[in-house]
């Protein structure tokens, strides 16, 4: 367990020194320093920070303005490192989410970011109703009109709640991929992360799949998070593993086609039937993870060797 300090100002002009002294003061043994407007959520250092914090871990500031310059990005933070099992302290406000008072604090909070997004929704669907009145169509007008910029604007910040969704999730998911990458390929990354973690980060109940992981690495790289080589890739499987591949998919489709038709078997139980004959998943792993199951089928269908379209959507 560690507490760790951020400090931020918003000019070059500024300095972060008395906001370190502080943090060293209560006993933050690693600090962060950051020179952008609060107002920016994609802010690297913010991002390094929750990315570094582990479980048990403490992220520390001197006032909550340091760390965020509206509510909801104040919540959506702090959720991040409770999902994570760290916790919040601000020294200047009655925030601290390691204490019950500090949680009760929090409470409140939540129930204040709530009502503003009731009113916000309630002031939104009046404002459509005002313009259906009048004839015109409610929306971002930049859209509505096909402007090409509004596009890229709105596709933008898109990308950018996606960044912000994947760094705050990193330190779950990131330190498994860089044990195993590049040496080892994404399906058995993947079937690693699932036998550990279930599902995604946050509040996705899915579990990772092939497609998934590489993109949330891709974009870590992107924002400078993760390390370029985890996207070099894996060396080529030797004759005996591309053997054992095989007779997985062979496998797998053998109880695929075993079925009665009309009775395809979900992945789960294609999973479960391969647990109960004791068939190691291509790591070792004795769970199957439906999205394991998925990825042989998918190379039995492109291989023709299904009889018809496996059920995978339950």
């Amino acid at each position: 367990m560690a507490l760790i300090g951020y400090a931020r100002v918003s000019t070059d002009d500024q300095s972060t020194e008395a906001q370190i002294l502080d943090l060293k003061k209560y006993g933050c043994g690693e600090i962060f320093r950051e020179n952008a407007s609060g107002a920016d959520r994609e802010r690297p250092q913010l991002k390094a920070v929750l990315t570094r914090v582990r479980k048990g871990d403490t992220l520390v500031v001197v006032r909550i303005d340091r760390l965020a310059r509206s509510l909801a990005h104040l919540l959506d933070v702090i959720d991040a490192l409770d999902r994570k099992g760290a916790a919040f302290k601000s020294l200047g406000d009655p925030i601290d989410t390691g204490s019950p008072q500090g949680k009760f604090t929090l409470q409140i909070l939540g129930a204040v970011a709530e009502f503003e997004r009731s009113l916000i929704r309630e002031r939104t669907k009046a404002g459509v109703r005002a313009a259906k009145a009048v004839g015109k169509r409610p929306g971002n007008p930049g859209l509505v009109s096909g402007d090409p910029l509004a596009r890229r604007r709105v596709a933008r910040a898109r990308d950018d709640r996606r960044s912000e969704r994947v760094a705050g999730g990193a330190g779950e998911f990131l330190p498994i991929v860089r044990r195993l990458r590049p040496h080892q390929p994404w399906d058995r990354v993947v079937d690693v992360l699932n036998g550990a973690l279930k599902k995604r980060p946050g509040d996705n109940p899915a579990p990772w799949t092939r497609d998934a992981l590489i993109r949330a690495v891709r974009r870590l790289v992107a924002d400078g998070l993760a390390e370029p080589e985890l996207l070099k890739a894996a060396p080529r499987r030797s004759p005996k593993a591309a053997a054992r591949a095989r007779r997985l998919v062979e496998l797998v489709a053998t109880i695929h086609n075993a079925a009665e038709a009309g009775q395809k078997p979900t992945l789960a139980r294609i999973g479960r039937q391969l647990e109960r004959q004791g068939v190691l998943t291509a790591t070792g792993a004795k769970t199957w993870a439906p999205s394991s199951v998925k990825a042989l089928l998918d190379q039995a269908r492109d291989a023709g060797l299904l009889d018809g379209a496996p059920d995978s959507e339950r």
